[in-house]
């Protein structure tokens, strides 16, 4: 049976932080009122500040304070080696799996329950029914979907599958072979030095106007602008989504998971919180997608007051 009241998750840190800032971090969101966290590298197999011993460390402190812990997986697999990482983490034999891969379906064991990640590709409720044989227990709505799609999917989701929805942070939005930092550096991927590390936030890039377009996370594409549909979780609520996920940025954390949990607990009104949350968005917000618009765009409680 589902809970009345929607969780908050924290998604899978994207960026490549050192170790030492990593583990202070998840020290700070086990003490906050965060319900489900995401552990795992799901960007690129060569950041290995944190190995697959130091995430199931961190997973046991995160379980001990009462948290649901789920270990993701890579969502661009290039190489035998990595392909090994992901099934060392689809086999830990204690935590659900985050499958962002296909390779990652395919290596759970037999009666396992996993999670669907957003980069799979669950564009219907045909997908959705065919995720849930294949064992899914749970799956990410895809970046791109909008409002109408999952209210139709959801009217089809079968019983046993949990719903939650992307709901504040940049948009990872593609994957390459190639690493675009190293390439804004010239140098090879191959001997690239990690210069990513430089970037806690990772690197901007502007159109030739000088407005924000995308940011550059290693191999990873990001939306520039954060999305945010904190104004949206009474609709999301009203949707019967299950859980409500952030996606980690190292300043203000902590203060974006209590504004969030005031406003599933209806102790602050959606719209007031979104506002205060514009002071985590270094270069402004977007909800495009969720409209079934272009995903920069920006359109708001003003949008849905309209009638538009």
């Amino acid at each position: 049976m589902r809970s009345s009241l929607m969780r908050i998750s924290l998604g899978p840190l994207l960026y490549f932080w050192n170790r030492q800032t990593v583990l202070d971090y998840y020290n700070k969101i086990a003490q906050s009122p965060v319900d489900i966290v995401y552990l795992g590298e799901t960007v690129c197999a060569k950041r290995r500040e944190l190995r697959v011993d130091d995430w199931l460390n961190l997973a046991a402190m995160l379980a001990d304070a009462g948290k649901e812990v789920v270990l993701s997986t890579l969502s661009l697999i290039e190489a035998e080696s990595d392909l090994a990482l992901v099934k060392r983490v689809c086999q830990n034999g204690r935590y659900r799996v985050e499958a962002n891969d296909m390779a990652a379906i395919n290596l759970q064991k037999s009666g396992a329950f996993f999670v669907v990640g957003p980069h799979i590709n669950t564009y219907n409720s045909s997908m959705l029914a065919q995720m849930s044989k294949l064992g899914a227990s749970r799956w990410v709505m895809p970046l791109e979907l909008d409002d109408k799609t999952l209210t139709a999917m959801q009217a089809q989701r079968p019983d046993n599958m949990e719903t939650e929805v992307f709901g504040f942070g940049r948009l990872p939005l593609a994957f390459s072979a190639r690493c675009y930092t190293a390439r804004a550096r010239n140098i090879s991927k191959d001997d690239c030095g990690f210069c990513c590390r430089e970037y806690e936030q990772g690197l901007l890039l502007s159109t030739r106007e000088q407005q924000p377009f995308l940011v550059i996370n290693g191999t990873q594409v990001q939306s520039a602008r954060t999305f945010c549909l904190v104004d949206q979780l009474p609709r999301l609520a009203q949707l019967g989504v299950d859980i409500f996920r952030l996606s980690p940025q190292l300043q203000g954390m902590t203060e974006i998971i209590d504004l969030v949990d005031k406003v599933r607990n209806q102790r602050l009104e959606p719209v007031l919180a979104a506002e205060s949350l514009k002071h985590h968005m270094p270069t402004g917000s977007c909800d495009g997608y969720w409209y079934g618009d272009a995903g920069m765009n920006f359109r708001g409680m003003n949008h849905q007051e309209k009638g538009l």
